[in-house]
């Protein structure tokens, strides 16, 4: 079987542990950096601090990244950012928080990171439905094609004749192979390359993506009440910033952490289950001129010396039977 996606040289151990090393570093630093806004403002409300750490982060992905590139030359990895955030949290919870809450809230948080924990590698390490070819004699067209991935009907001609030993619930979703540059792999309906998890997300995988996410949610919520109930304890919210311990401070910016990352999933997941409803994909909502089953093209009216073209979804059979549709894909 020759797969369509470029097989890239694996990075070597020395330059994965330098990414990691510095994605550790970055997220220490992080956080060290949100523990400054309620030592500094705490005389304003809780909704400007919030807004001040959002601001805060912003500054801080950007200069991190301009360190990167220009002064440190070593490139991050997004998902040892993601493991190291939720090692620091529940490092963080166990050493200062857990004395404070019960046991019941105890257990469900530790059980949520220990789902988010193998959520990761789960959705690091899956098959996002990379489209394989079983004939030798097109690997020499199939190269040329990924050169030209902007002519997509080339594209879909040249894996119709590549598909034919493939099933026909496969079959039938030809028309949505999507080319991700990132993997240099056709996936089959590809939403996005997920950089936080360096991976696709595409037929196989989709489920698994938004199961992940709602585990992120649930465990995040989970840790903002065990933070609440250890802040009410402590009454760290009351005290002057002078008297606040690094601690105190670091649980106050880790509270802000996590609804800054409560209010960009829900709208994140709100998203995506509009997607699955009206069955269509995000790199198709957003790249939907370069797809032609996604055009209507409306002939010029008297007077007009322009076609317009407007977007439609030809998958659109209904929200009940697209849920349906969806569930019933194979992981």
């Amino acid at each position: 079987m020759l797969e369509t996606r470029k097989q890239s040289n694996p990075l070597s151990r020395s330059k994965l542990i330098g990414r990691c090393v510095v994605s550790c570093i970055f997220v220490i630093f992080t956080h060290l950096a949100l523990s400054l806004i309620p030592r500094f403002f705490s005389g304003f409300s809780f909704l400007t601090q919030l807004a001040f750490s959002a601001l805060l982060l912003l500054l801080l992905v950007g200069f991190g990244g301009w360190c990167r590139r220009t002064l440190l030359r070593v490139k991050a990895s997004a998902p040892a950012f993601v493991f190291f955030n939720i090692l620091f949290i529940w490092g963080f919870y166990v050493s200062v928080i857990r004395p404070a809450v019960s046991q019941l809230n105890d257990a469900v948080f530790n059980w949520g990171v220990v789902f988010l924990f193998i959520g990761l590698y789960s959705i690091i390490t899956s098959d996002p439905g990379i489209v394989k070819n079983g004939s030798a004699c097109s690997d020499q067209p199939m190269e040329s094609s990924i050169s030209q991935v902007d002519n997509h009907d080339e594209e879909l001609e040249l894996f119709a004749s590549g598909l034919g030993h493939e099933s026909t619930q496969d079959s039938g979703l030809f028309m949505r192979l999507r080319y991700c540059k990132t993997c240099k792999a056709y996936i089959k309906a590809l939403d996005h390359h997920c950089p936080a998890f360096g991976n696709c997300i595409g037929q196989s995988n989709h489920r698994l993506f938004l199961i992940l996410l709602f585990g992120f949610m649930s465990t995040e919520a989970t840790y903002l009440v065990c933070s609440l109930l250890f802040a009410a304890k402590s009454g760290i919210l009351d005290r002057p910033s002078s008297e606040l311990t690094l601690s105190e401070s670091l649980a106050v910016s880790t509270i802000l952490f996590t609804i800054l990352q409560l209010l960009w999933q829900v709208v994140f997941v709100i998203w995506h289950i509009y997607c699955v409803c009206a069955n269509i994909r995000t790199d198709e909502w957003i790249n939907w001129k370069k797809y032609p089953e996604f055009q209507l093209v409306i002939p010029p009216q008297p007077g007009q010396s322009f076609t317009n073209i407007r977007f439609r979804n030809p998958y659109d059979k209904g929200i009940a039977e697209n849920v349906k549709e969806f569930l019933a894909l194979r992981i």
